[in-house]
């Protein structure tokens, strides 16, 4: 009896100093170094890729998700883009939920159409119809023939950040026009917010809306 309670008791203290020990490592030790390193290494992305304006520093919104860019919602009706910025890609694939306690919730994700699905295409034809009205101006009509695949299509997530150059740039006079700017500052803008392919061969040529449309606020303001 005695030396079952000898080996319970010494069972018992191995395990105690094993979670002490790996509590420490696991629990404080670690994840100061990590924390550490990120802060010390890559702080911008460590703190969630923060956005801020210039003139006042206040914080905007994360480079990694996207912002819609809409008036204000009227009864009835379903959201107007502000045509006074740029547009990010469509986000189909979201939806909402709640958590059974009144929480609205918003889920990310892809439509999972295929590609000859009607519902796809309809989507598809009335996101090119809206690009061709709401970026024509008079003079410079938008041929749908220009539209490139991301300003009618959502990405996978529902949250790109991201649009095409191509499509930055049909949208530079609309925005332009609808801000009185010369349209040469508001090409500069897309210029100056291309960013090139990771590495120079991963992905593809990007602007980040949320990023371009404040420096196109602060350009407003500063006229």
């Amino acid at each position: 009896m005695n030396s079952s309670l000898r080996n319970a008791a010494r069972l018992l203290g191995a395990g105690s100093r094993a979670l002490l020990v790996l509590t420490v490592l696991c629990g404080v030790l670690y994840p100061l170094a990590v924390t550490g390193l990120a802060q010390g290494l890559f702080p911008h992305r460590a703190n969630g890729s923060e956005i801020t304006e210039g003139r006042s520093g206040r914080v905007v919104g994360s480079s990694l998700i996207g912002q819609r860019y809409d008036l204000p919602p009227r009864e009835g009706r379903a959201p107007a883009p502000d045509l006074r910025w740029f547009q990010p890609r469509p986000s189909d694939g979201l939806g909402t939920s709640t958590d059974g306690q009144g929480h609205g919730l918003l889920l990310s994700g892809a439509t999972n159409l295929a590609g000859d699905n009607p519902k796809l295409i309809r989507s598809v034809e009335a996101a090119r119809a809206a690009v061709v009205e709401d970026n024509s101006t008079p003079g410079h009509p938008v041929r749908p023939s220009e539209i490139p695949a991301d300003a009618v299509t959502s990405s996978g997530s529902g949250l790109d950040p991201d649009i095409s150059p191509g499509y930055a740039r049909l949208q530079a006079r609309r925005v332009a026009e609808r801000n009185q700017l010369p349209l040469r500052h508001v090409e500069r803008l897309v210029d100056q917010h291309t960013r090139g392919r990771v590495l120079g061969f991963v992905g593809e040529p990007r602007v980040n809306v949320l990023a371009l449309n404040t420096a196109l606020r602060e350009l407003v303001a500063g006229r």
